[in-house]
């Protein structure tokens, strides 16, 4: 596969769409039509990362509004006005639940406007209950280092895209190749730096000069994937972390 490939999309997460179901006026319960299907519950409140379907970050924004059939995302505290999505046009939504569950959704939208955005149709998009696969879109700086620079003395100053305990997608100027290993530096909200040792694994050109490389972390720990998983939880939920790992290992 050549540096200019598109992201490749899991068939999957494109098969697996269930109808959502309402199971009392305050909540949305999801994924109770199959067995295998993930479980979550949307509340008003929640967080929620809206993208666009080719995976452009459109908005964050957080329920104000919530029945069986669509819902209505408000602006977070502080946030200024929403981008104007077209109208019946699809979206991705991503968020976590209550008890940290990831939710993972496509909705068409319904009305947009700078305040409000209220979408219907929302269908799973993905297992979300698969911590590893599961991306939070999330703009934060990243520095991308030599896998030799060990003591991290040269950034290439990044974007970040998304990230989950698997990887993360990054936006660079600067070219690489696939199948390069790098160390990855990324800075979350108020939180430590995190360092990863990554391995580049999907590359493509999204507007001149502008690349985006899909990234695969060197295995976490299972107590890494829980520290992870709650700082990406508690991000979605505006929750501000003044007890903070900073230990500078391969991963951390």
């Amino acid at each position: 596969m050549g540096i200019f490939s598109f992201f490749s999309r899991d068939t999957e997460e494109d098969q697996d769409e269930l109808t959502l179901e309402q199971e009392q006026p305050s909540t949305l319960i999801i994924g109770r039509q199959a067995e295998t299907a993930p479980t979550g519950e949307l509340f008003p409140g929640m967080r929620i990362d809206a993208m666009t379907k080719e995976g452009e970050p459109l908005l964050s924004g957080r329920i104000i509004e919530l029945d069986g059939e669509s819902l209505t995302l408000g602006r977070l505290p502080g946030e200024l006005s929403f981008k104007i999505a077209p109208i019946d046009s699809t979206v991705r939504l991503s968020g976590y639940d209550k008890k940290l569950i990831p939710i993972s959704l496509s909705a068409s939208v319904e009305t947009s406007s700078r305040t409000a955005l209220k979408l219907t149709n929302l269908k799973i998009e993905s297992h979300a209950e698969n911590r590893e696969t599961f991306r939070l879109p999330y703009s934060a700086p990243v520095s991308l280092y030599r896998k030799d620079d060990d003591h991290y003395k040269n950034p290439e100053e990044c974007l970040l895209i998304n990230i989950s305990t698997g990887g993360c997608c990054v936006q660079s100027e600067y070219i690489h190749m696939e199948d390069e290993v790098l160390r990855i530096r990324v800075k979350l909200d108020e939180y430590a730096p995190l360092n990863f040792i990554g391995q580049i694994v999907r590359c493509v050109e999204r507007s001149p000069g502008k690349f985006w490389y899909g990234v695969l972390f060197a295995q976490l720990t299972e107590q890494e994937i829980t520290a992870l998983n709650k700082t990406l939880y508690n991000l979605q939920m505006g929750i501000k972390e003044t007890r903070i790992r900073t230990s500078d290992d391969d991963h951390w």
